[in-house]
């Protein structure tokens, strides 16, 4: 049986850190939680994309301080709902996923998530899967799920309006897509449900669900998000999100070049910093006792220790010290050989892989981003003459040497 920890310092920081909201309240979940009962909890990932990424691995951090308190952690896999597509924050429908691909997508995931998840030892975080039980659904099933919902309360959500402002198309499968997402709740009759601030309205549909079909409360604890400084959360639609399964040398430079103000966020959503230690650095910026880039770096370390290890992440930042500090190449260089003795800039960029289109190739030449033998080339119709050893730089830092 597993010790439930009841400390109430505990409990606080686990309610506290890196949480936007309670519901019902933080007060009626922590006299939940000071009982001594062991709750069942989860949070949804919709294998959209073939990686996991840091705006997951805030909720992860969070069900991994439940797990700590002896309470059922669940990873639950939306290989379902991926198929559909979660509407939230989209101003047009998302691209609908076929089951092989979704398949695809999720195959290192548990792998990710193990990074800061435990799913062995002693009280380990069980792994489902929606398929299971929403591939049984019938079409009777369906719709009387639905009739325990109106159109008015979806078509509240801001991107619905928004899209009905603009004369854009909403899907019957987006409208449906919350009430899956509460359906599980249902299925897996939990006590409290994890996600970010944006998923509120999903995860509150669950608790309506299960009010209705068990007459039993759910929690439901959002997680801030980790915005930029026009307030964008950091995701794979806004194109400034780090994948857990990001080179460390990449993503330790990402985090170098995240502006200041999310230096403090960073330490309270992305590191096993507490809440004591967030605040004492928030102090330190206020007061100007610290230079920000040393804590950036700082925030670097930690982040690329937890998804690689603390030894890599010291190699990470040496690298990047390497090529930004003292203006020379990364110790390790991808090579390429090329086939051919001369060709375009934009053909050289895109055959490197240092540009994904030749379009995106002429758009960092016109930026002044490329830098051959740290020459710049300023002209996207340049003839490139090949030699052995050349160091092609893309951007801040991508580097190809032919050989």
């Amino acid at each position: 049986m597993n010790k439930i920890i009841t400390d109430s310092n505990k409990i606080k920081e686990v309610l506290e850190k890196g949480v936007e909201k309670t519901y019902p309240n933080k007060e009626a979940l922590e006299k939940v939680l000071k009982s001594g009962k062991r709750i069942r909890l989860y949070c949804g990932y919709d294998p959209t994309a073939p990686s996991l990424h840091i705006g997951h691995a805030i909720t992860l951090r969070k069900l991994a301080h439940f797990q700590e308190l002896g309470h059922e952690v669940i990873f639950l896999i939306g290989d379902f709902t991926a198929m559909i597509g979660d509407p939230t924050d989209k101003i047009s429908a998302r691209k609908k996923l076929a089951r092989v691909q979704v398949n695809q997508n999720l195959k290192n995931y548990k792998k990710q998530a193990s990074k800061i998840l435990k799913f062995s030892g002693k009280n380990p975080a069980k792994v489902m899967f929606n398929s299971k039980w929403n591939d049984k659904l019938g079409f009777m099933e369906l719709v009387d799920l639905a009739s325990h919902f109106t159109v008015q309360q979806m078509i509240v959500r801001d991107m619905f309006r928004k899209r009905i402002k603009d004369d854009k198309l909403i899907f019957l499968p987006e409208f449906l897509y919350p009430l899956i997402q509460a359906y599980d709740s249902v299925v897996m009759d939990v006590d409290l449900e994890i996600g970010g601030s944006d998923q509120m309205f999903n995860m509150l549909r669950g608790r309506d669900l299960m009010k209705k079909l068990k007459n039993k409360e759910k929690f439901v604890l959002t997680t801030k998000l980790l915005t930029d400084p026009k307030g964008e959360k950091m995701g794979k639609t806004e194109g400034n999100i780090i994948n857990l399964d990001e080179k460390p040398e990449e993503m330790f430079g990402k985090i170098m070049s995240w502006p200041d103000s999310l230096i403090v966020p960073g330490f309270e959503l992305c590191t096993d910093f507490s809440m004591k230690q967030v605040k004492e650095i928030e102090k330190q910026i206020k007061n100007k006792k610290v230079n920000p880039r040393d804590l950036k770096a700082r925030l670097a370390r930690e982040i690329v220790g937890i998804h690689h290890n603390k030894s890599i992440a010291l190699k990470a930042e040496k690298d990047f010290n390497r090529v930004f500090k003292e203006h020379k190449i990364p110790f390790q260089v991808k090579s390429y050989k090329l086939s051919v003795k001369i060709l375009n800039i934009l053909d050289l960029l895109f055959k490197t892989g240092l540009a994904p289109s030749k379009s995106e190739a002429k758009r960092l030449v016109e930026q002044g981003a490329v830098k051959i033998d740290n020459l710049i080339v300023k002209d996207w119709r340049k003839e490139i003459i090949s030699k052995k050893g050349m160091i092609i730089r893309a951007g801040k830092r991508k580097f190809v040497k032919i050989i």
